[in-house]
């Protein structure tokens, strides 16, 4: 019985981090071929390749306020299948996009679309989990969605080299056809009776006023944007560092993959200490360590050309193992206190997060030309202002004590 239970647990951590991945697949795999995109659609600034990575995001911040509320109204299971149908639909206009606006339109709708998985899998999880065990769950969904950045660009370097980059979208809609074929098959309605609200604007705008009542669910949520905007500039700027700068085109998918391997590593790591520890301690230490190291960075190569690769990547490497232990508890903070209106808070906490990070992307990754150091300064400001707010908060918390 035990054995069940742990495989039933299993499969569940599967089924929300693949959920998740659809995002990151949907992001990732087109790394390898914005420069040929950008061609094929008549972009005339290399520079403006770095949207069709950013706007996805935009979409994923505004997607909620609509999905969100309805999963707490109709249930979490038909507002994913809702967001996947957008998702496919989406993926047809980018396939056929005859400029960058048409392109970042299509880029636009997909985040939308994936905005009901990534958001309604956080509501399911905090559907049946709380406290450091939603953390602990949250952990583990991420080191299977971690898998997705691992091979993900070597996945779309491959569709690249012996098809086009049309077959990456045709691929991104496959497997979102498969996942919802699981969830649908697995995966039971998780919103109870007693929490089943009436959509409507009212009651929305309701829970989003109750919502900001709640000091830490706003501060954590804010500090999440610091993180998820510095992280997107690495994302839609490491094509163009590692390809053009670097000059390792061919290299670029296992760099990315190695990278994604220390994200995945604090993760597991994750999972494990955070029942010793508590999430606000390794939320702490991690956001230290995020901040020490880039400013490391900063002061060893302030006008200064590139390092050797092996450098970029160790500092890289550190960075993203900082991060690995931020992603989920800062995350799973910010939901603790608001498990009674869990659809609404994760659409609200998701969009400020993500519309948060946007600006803070396309800000930073303008800077980035010849160097990487813009994005170190970068890293060194988000992590700075996310540890003010997060000394703010816990004096908050003593003071009350």
């Amino acid at each position: 019985m035990q054995n069940n239970i742990r495989t039933s647990q299993f499969e569940f951590v599967a089924l929300m981090a693949s959920l998740m991945s659809v995002v990151a697949l949907a992001i990732d795999a087109l790394l390898p071929a914005l420069d040929i995109i950008g061609v094929s659609i008549g972009t005339t600034d290399v520079v403006d390749n770095q949207l069709l990575i950013t706007m996805i995001f935009l979409g994923l911040g505004f997607g909620p306020l609509l999905f969100g509320p309805l999963s707490d109204s109709i249930g979490r299971k038909p507002v994913v299948y809702m967001g996947f149908a957008l998702f496919i639909g989406a993926s047809f206009i980018c396939v056929n996009a005859p400029s960058l606006e048409v392109m970042v339109l299509g880029r636009i709708l997909q985040g939308m679309g994936l905005s009901a998985p990534r958001t309604i899998s956080i509501a399911i999880i905090r559907d049946q989990f709380s406290g450091d065990y939603m953390a602990r769950i949250m952990s583990f969904v991420t080191v299977v969605f971690i898998l997705i950045p691992v091979i993900a660009p070597a996945l779309g370097k491959f569709v690249l080299d012996y098809y086009n980059w049309h077959g990456i979208f045709y691929i991104q809609v496959l497997i979102s056809l498969l996942v919802s074929l699981w969830f649908w098959r697995r995966q039971p309605e998780t919103l109870s009776i007693a929490n089943k609200k009436e959509f409507s604007l009212q009651g929305f705008i309701s829970e989003f006023k109750e919502l900001f009542k709640f000091k830490k669910t706003i501060g954590y949520t804010v500090i999440s944007g610091f993180v998820t905007g510095s992280f997107m500039v690495y994302l839609s700027s490491s094509q163009q560092i590692f390809e053009t700068q670097y000059q390792l085109k061919d290299d670029f998918p296992l760099i990315f993959a190695g990278l994604a391997i220390a994200i995945g590593a604090a993760v597991f790591s994750n999972g494990v200490l955070v029942i010793k520890y508590g999430m606000e301690k390794l939320i702490t230490t991690a956001l230290i360590s995020f901040f020490a190291v880039s400013a490391i960075y900063v002061g060893l190569f302030f006008n200064e050309p590139n390092p050797d690769i092996r450098i970029l990547i160790l500092f890289f490497g550190l960075q993203f193992f900082s991060i690995g232990f931020l992603f989920g508890n800062v995350r799973a903070m910010a939901m603790e206190p608001v498990g009674h209106i869990a659809g609404t808070a994760a659409a609200v906490t998701g969009c400020i997060s993500t519309i948060m990070a946007v600006p803070v992307s396309i800000f930073i990754g303008r800077f980035i030309d010849t160097t990487a150091l813009p994005l170190f300064i970068g890293f060194s400001v988000c992590s700075a202002l996310a540890l003010i707010l997060l000394f703010y908060l816990k004096k908050g918390k003593i003071q009350s004590l």
